[in-house]
């Protein structure tokens, strides 16, 4: 086979790195104590990210650091201190999510690689060809495609592809998801998400039923099952996938060890005889003990629906072991009828049918009455548990002793379990030095000599039994002796001491020619990144801001533009499982011209590989319509739009744009105007507003989604089971989900039956209208797809007076906006922020 596949591995902790590298891992990604996707993971200060890298690279594995988070204009100078330093210390590669960070490090660390993170949403191939024209070498695809497009990305791009192939999976589209920080302000894109996909809620209808129980669903309805693809490796290999990615670094270093294993030995397996591909029954078992949510391969093979999700448990639920034979209750026994076997030390966990679960560590068990440390399958176990249990319960395994001492072994023992072999030649003869030469099986090599000169030997002459016991001392090295050859010319002698040390400097000689491999030149100093960012303002902006409303059908249109909208943003995703017709857009134009208003059309957020054909169509009607601009939420979409048209183009927040050197860049490549990321305070707004950038736009008004995904829990719990089966639920009823403080959040689906989840309380932005005003925005958005054609008509109404008559408006002048908005509104984060 001439496949190059680089296996992947998570790192949290120094302890989680040597695991991986232990274990069999050919690169490794790992985040520092800034700008890394997961915050609360220990990760590795800057002294430690610089041994982690050595300790890598002497093993010859790769590290990536992530700094895959959106940045703030005023962190950029200890970003570009942090990048100098990654590359400094000769960091692989870096791994990003924001388009400022990808081009501060073009300009200052131009040959320190770029990996686009999945945060990028790249999710075609026009939007890996855009990252590769902005000079990254690796894109990581977005978990949502099937394997049929990930092989054709594969095939068609200039640039290595990176995919996910085990651990946990996002829900959402990652780099989409605003739900964890819209509901608590720990925001995802900053790498702290608060995992609200795993906590528990209720689906429930317009009168308030619970929909879940009807459907016999558990309630953790968006919490997805753990990726496992080991069994679709060769297809995975055959695709042209460059990296297989596991997910983890917030998991234990036990079970980095455990999953790079398995996936280690299969890779070699299918690469050593790829007609006969097996998976040993103890790897699957090992994988599925050492953390598993039950598994699933998601969409590698199209939608799952209700078949990808764990909804009864979010998180590990172990290996089944048996069932409850009987339970005393005077004793507080259990006799548990073996599946697997079971040891002292390991946890267990009854699945009780009152009271959820009960979790036991084995201390004592008995067989027949036998005190025993080990019971295997098929036999009946007495175990000690406190809380009653009851017959025919299910047992499962949490916590296996044995494997997590097996894990343990790759990072606590202390020789390496890993170990690169070496052939040594000595040479001595009277009057001339020992000489020892090391070289490994990679090509590197090292020399040293003994300072003392061989003599002849009075008593106890060297012999090669002598000196291989000497020489073959490297327990505590990385090296493992396959070949020695031992050259010694008469009756000679040298000191051990002298052998040792010239053992050890040879070694060190070879470790140096290994790292020096990674060496990079040094830093130019004259690097600046003062063109990266955008001119100041020196006249304040004194146009009054467009009033912009977004909506998606001809009703809401006229609503719009009859109540003083001046743009009205039409098409895109259509809510109600719908879609719009050539026709639609054609009035939707006419409409708006007829009464002096401005059309965009939107394009969808999201376009999968084979939806390309139709948006490339759409795109032509675009270009004969001419509309004011093309929204874009997506790079793939700008790639295809600049290739296809010269309509105007509109950068809309799922873009995540968040910087004035982000929006600088989009700028320069051609984009006319950008809505900011949500996600954006007031003060943060008001120095974008301050600068020279395409026209900007916030959001004031409406539901915003906050989370956007392949799965539809409407057709996954009342649809079907699974799409092909779906009976289209969604377009029947309006649905929300109910969390445990009893928000409701508004579901919806689109016309490619992908499911929204909008925030609970809409944004409302009516008092402070004339502080936007001040900023200079030039346009103010109401989002109002979700909203009903009356609230269309009536907030555009208001926001048209507002924008107006600004702090004369007698709703302000009379402190009575809050007669105009219900009780169940949000400013956002335009006050809050985000962690």
């Amino acid at each position: 086979m001439n496949f190059v596949i680089e296996l992947l591995a998570p790192v949290g902790s120094k302890e989680a790195l040597v695991a991986a590298v232990e274990s069999g891992a050919d690169a490794v990604y790992l985040g520092g104590r800034m700008f890394g996707a997961r915050h609360y993971a220990p990760n590795f200060t800057d002294e430690e990210l610089a041994e982690a890298v050595r300790f890598a690279h002497l093993r010859g594995v790769s590290v990536f650091v992530t700094v895959n988070t959106l940045v703030d204009d005023k962190e950029v100078p200890v970003l570009v201190d942090y990048l100098r330093h990654l590359y400094e210390i000769g960091v692989d590669a870096i791994i990003v999510q924001d388009l400022a960070v990808a081009a501060i490090a073009n300009k200052i660390v131009p040959n320190l690689p770029l990996h686009a993170s999945t945060q990028m949403t790249a999710h075609n191939l026009a939007g890996v060809t855009f990252l590769a024209g902005m000079g990254f070498k690796r894109v990581v695809l977005a978990r949502e495609l099937q394997l049929t497009d990930i092989e054709y990305i594969c095939k068609n791009s200039t640039v290595e592809i990176e995919t996910f192939i085990h651990g946990a999976l996002c829900i959402s589209y990652s780099g989409q998801c605003l739900m964890s920080s819209m509901i608590g302000g720990r925001s995802g894109n900053r790498g702290r998400c608060a995992q609200p996909c795993r906590l528990p809620y209720t689906l429930v209808d317009a009168a308030g039923n619970d929909l879940v129980k009807e459907a016999d669903a558990g309630e953790y309805l968006l919490s997805p099952k753990d990726f496992n693809t080991i069994a679709a490796l060769p297809e995975l290999i055959q695709a042209g996938i460059a990296s297989f990615k596991i997910e983890g670094r917030m998991k234990r270093p036990e079970y980095v060890a455990v999953v790079v294993d398995a996936y280690r030995r299969a890779i070699d397996n299918y690469l050593l005889n790829c007609d006969e591909y097996t998976i040993s029954e103890q790897d699957q078992k090992d994988l599925a003990q050492i953390f598993n949510r039950d598994f699933t391969t998601a969409h590698l093979y199209g939608k799952n629906g209700r078949m990808m999700m764990s909804d009864r448990r979010p998180n590990n639920r172990g290996v089944r072991v048996g069932r409850v034979l009987s339970y005393q209750h005077s004793g507080k026994i259990a006799v548990i009828k073996l599946d697997e076997p079971l040891a002292i030390g390991d946890i267990i966990e009854f699945w009780v049918k009152v009271g959820g679960r009960v979790n036991v560590t084995v201390h004592t068990m008995t067989v027949d009455g036998n005190p025993v440390t080990e019971a295997q399958a098929h036999t009946a176990v007495a175990i000690p548990v406190s809380s009653p249990v009851r017959v025919n319960d299910r047992v499962f395994k949490v916590f296996d002793a044995k494997l997590m001492e097996r894990a343990r072994a790759y990072f606590t023992r202390a020789e390496a379990v890993r170990r690169i072999p070496v052939t040594i030649t000595v040479t001595v003869a009277e009057g001339k030095p020992l000489a020892i030469s090391i070289t490994d099986s990679d090509g590197f090599t090292g020399q040293a000599q003994t300072t003392f000169i061989a003599e002849k030997a009075l008593k106890r002459p060297l012999t090669p039994d002598f000196v291989a016991k000497q020489i073959e001392r490297l327990g505590t090295t990385i090296f493992a002796l396959t070949t020695l050859d031992c050259q010694i010319e008469g009756q000679v002698m040298v000191p051990v001491s002298e052998i040792n040390d010239a053992r050890r400097r040879a070694i060190e000689k070879v470790e140096a020619a290994r790292l020096a491999k990674f060496a990079r030149a040094p830093l130019a100093k004259d690097k600046s990144i003062g063109e990266l960012w955008p001119q100041i303002r020196t006249i304040p902006s004194k146009n009054q801001p467009a009033l912009v409303v977004n909506v998606d059908s001809m009703d809401k249109v006229k609503a719009a533009v009859d109540n003083g909208a001046d743009i009205v943003m039409f098409g895109g995703e259509c809510f109600g499982n719908r879609s719009l017709s050539d026709e639609d857009y054609r009035q939707a134009a006419a409409y708006a011209r007829q009464h002096g208003r401005k059309i965009i059309f939107n394009t969808p957020r999201l376009v999968q590989q084979g939806q390309l054909a139709a948006l490339q169509e759409q795109i032509m009607l675009f270009n004969e319509l001419k509309p004011e601009a093309i929204s874009v939420g997506n790079i793939g979409t700008i790639q295809l739009l600049q290739e296809l048209s010269t309509v105007p183009l509109h950068g809309d927040y799922p873009l995540n744009i968040y910087n004035s050197i982000a929006a600088n860049y989009l700028t320069k490549v051609g984009l006319t105007s950008l809505t900011l990321s949500p996600e954006l305070t007031f003060v943060q707004v008001e120095e974008l507003a301050g600068k020279k950038l395409a026209q900007l736009e916030c959001l004031i008004h409406g539901h915003l989604t906050l989370m956007i995904s392949e799965y539809c829990m409407l057709g996954s719990f009342l649809g079907g089971p699974d799409s092909k089966k779906c009976n289209h639920a969604c377009r029947r009823n309006q649905y929300w989900l109910q969390d445990r403080k009893e928000e409701v959040f508004p579901i919806v689906t689109d016309q490619f039956c992908r499911m929204h989840i909008l925030n609970a309380k809409e944004l409302s932005m009516l008092p402070h209208i004339p502080r936007f005003l001040r900023a200079g925005l030039s346009r103010l958005r109401f989002e109002a797809k979700y909203s009903p054609v009356n609230e269309v008509a009536r907030i555009t109404g208001l926001y048209r007076a507002l924008i107006d008559l600004g702090e004369n408006h007698p709703l302000l002048v009379e402190d009575k906006v809050s007669s105009a908005e219900h009780e169940n509104i949000t400013r956002g984060h335009y006050f809050r922020g985000v962690l």
